[in-house]
């Protein structure tokens, strides 16, 4: 229990300044970050199935919730927190955490490489000090704004983050239990209050740049007040809450839900690999949706497991869910004691955070690891994929994923079907007769393969006028092959020509006698096929 407790403290001072961090680079206000940590970490604990993943707000979010924001606001953006947790629950029931487990690992790549590049170019205004007053628009108009910018270079926000950023990944290297946010926050916060005091530097700070106005109380920073229960769509008139508001904000529910489960079912393998534990993904699933139903009521963002935090628990000495507990119970206890000076964070210290964060969802070696030894298709999907979701949107760019993920396994699942003359069975009859075929069929026939075997049978000689088709590795059979073996069958009986099966399984032979395809033989075994085939050559001719 105690190490338990231990690693959900230590959890909750990664994830304090972090999830302030990710609100505020989703376009909302810091204390939105640390509610959603509060709650879903207790709730995607409790109703979850993985007993270490920690959840909350995460890095992958930003580049789908920032167009939420800018076109909704945070009333759109909690609906579709909301709505996303109905789509998990329901994807969980469905049992349906199985196949999400299964996209392609390029495509995952892809998707994360993306995402950290727009984090870690939106993190560049506040690392310079920038002066943008609309930084909004596409990733390119971004880019331009920031060239633009340049002018506006501000000396002291950008040593503020050198150093941030500078101590980050030296406390790193020095594999000290205490977290290296602590320390690089702690050190640049003390300092920049200082400098801010003694010199008048006007650093930006989360005091400086936020204020707050909630039942009365109104102040800057972080509102040292508790959780404060409310309806996610409280904030719009009752008669812009319509059917075409909820149609508006559904694809980006269903890709929220879709990066999310993602993200949480990959940070179970991760966590079950490092602890020998097994996570139900459906169940964890349905954790995630309850949690995400529950957050919006309390003004949080969407959650999901969080990769970083999960590998801190575990390595801290995290093994039941009392530390996600903790950890959460901890950002609260913040909240009341300690908003004040939460508060002085220097918002270019936040930016070096996430930058660091950034890189290490990067995956930059795997990426180049994909680009020097994957398959083409695998590059192609790669790139497609990474380009999307830097370039354009990352809905569109979670459901083209998706789409590719799809047509790669179909593929390579088609590849993996064969039709060929067979040779062992030949050997076997050394006096089989010429007008006899047998050919070896391997492999599920379904929409792909059925046209392989349509044209390769259709283009038999027609002096080979019998065909056994060994069919003993074949282990499925959809509504495509059967059209295609019906279409066989048909021209075969044109010809004169004959069809024999051997070797379907009872799956299979029930699908066949259901379509009701004529004029096949069928035997459980080659060699009552091939007695049967030398039986009716002469009856033929």
């Amino acid at each position: 229990m105690k190490s338990n407790i231990f690693s959900g403290l230590t959890v909750g001072i990664i994830a304090l300044p972090l999830s302030m961090a990710l609100a505020i680079a989703t376009g909302v206000p810091p204390q939105l970050g640390l509610y959603t940590a509060i709650v879903a970490g207790v709730f995607a604990a409790i109703f979850g199935s993985s007993k270490v993943n920690i959840s909350g707000p995460t890095a992958a979010f930003i580049v789908i919730l920032i167009p939420i924001v800018q076109e909704f606001g945070i009333t759109g953006l909690l609906l579709c927190g909301l709505m996303s947790g109905i789509i998990l629950i329901f994807v969980g029931l469905l049992k349906l955490g199985n196949l999400i487990e299964l996209v392609p690992y390029p495509v995952t790549v892809g998707f994360t490489s993306g995402i950290a590049v727009v984090i870690a170019t939106f993190q560049i205004k506040d690392f310079f000090g920038l002066t943008i007053e609309n930084f909004s628009g596409s990733y390119v108009d971004k880019i331009v704004l920031l060239f633009n910018s340049f002018g506006t270079f501000n000396l002291y926000e950008f040593l503020t983050a050198s150093a941030t950023l500078a101590i980050l990944i030296i406390w790193r290297k020095t594999k000290s239990k205490v977290p290296a946010a602590l320390v690089a926050l702690g050190f640049v916060t003390i300092s920049v209050e200082y400098f801010n005091y003694k010199f008048g530097l006007n650093i930006s700070t989360i005091n400086s740049t936020f204020t707050y106005d909630i039942n009365g109380i109104s102040g800057n920073g972080i509102p040292p007040i508790p959780l404060q229960f409310s309806l996610p769509w409280g904030f719009l008139p009752p008669e812009q809450i319509n059917i075409d508001l909820l149609l508006k904000l559904l694809p980006h529910s269903i890709a929220i839900a879709i990066l999310g489960a993602l993200e949480s079912l990959l940070c179970a393998v991760i966590s079950d690999a490092m602890t020998g534990n097994k996570t139900d993904p459906n169940k964890e699933l349905i954790g995630q949706g309850i949690a995400n139903i529950a957050v919006p009521f309390f003004g949080g963002i969407p959650a999901t497991a969080a990769i970083a935090r999960t590998v801190a628990n575990i390595n801290s000495g995290g093994t039941q869910k009392l530390s996600s507990i903790v950890h959460s119970l901890f950002i609260l206890s913040s909240i009341l004691f300690i908003a004040p000076y939460i508060s002085y964070l220097p918002m270019a210290a936040l930016s070096a955070l996430l930058i660091m964060v950034a890189w290490n969802m990067s995956e930059v070696k795997h990426f180049f690891n994909i680009l020097k030894t994957a398959p083409k298709d695998d590059i192609y999907v790669l790139l497609t994929c990474f380009s999307l979701t830097v370039l354009i949107d990352m809905q569109v760019a979670v459901a083209i994923g998706i789409g590719l993920a799809s047509v790669l396994f179909i593929k390579r699942t088609i590849d993996l079907y064969s039709i060929e003359l067979s040779s062992s069975n030949l050997e076997e009859h050394i006096d089989l007769p010429k007008n006899i075929l047998i050919y070896d069929i391997n492999g599920p026939m379904f929409f792909g393969a059925a046209q392989k075997a349509l044209k390769t049978l259709l283009n038999i000689n027609d002096e080979k006028n019998i065909v056994i088709l060994d069919m003993k590795n074949v282990s499925m059979m959809d509504m495509t092959a059967i059209v295609a073996l019906k279409s066989i069958v048909e021209n075969f009986q044109s010809k004169d020509k004959k069809l024999i099966f051997s070797g379907l399984n009872q799956r299979v032979l029930k699908k066949l006698e259901r379509a009701e395809i004529d004029y096949v033989t069928t035997f459980s075994n080659m060699h009552d096929a091939i007695e049967y085939a030398k039986h009716i050559k002469n009856v033929m001719h």
